[in-house]
């Protein structure tokens, strides 16, 4: 199975739009606005994820401004 390319920030939050505004749609069913919710849930744990590994690479700024990338498992 092909992996998914994980997307940029922006691409999800502007997917995520794309879900609040289906689910703000007049006459959307329960099933359709139960698989939109999950979607936008599982879109913010993304952009959750996303924003918690900029914050601690911002965290991690060195004394002279310079940032140290940080591992995966960190």
């Amino acid at each position: 199975m092909d992996e998914k390319k994980e997307l940029t920030l922006e691409e999800n939050f502007k997917e995520l739009q794309e879900t609040v505004s289906l689910l703000e749609r007049e006459g959307i069913t329960l099933e359709e606005a139960f698989q939109a919710y999950s979607k936008g849930m599982e879109l913010l744990k993304v952009c959750n994820e996303q924003v918690d590994r900029v914050e601690k690479q911002v965290l991690k700024l060195q004394a002279d401004g310079t940032t140290t990338p940080l591992k995966a498992e960190e």
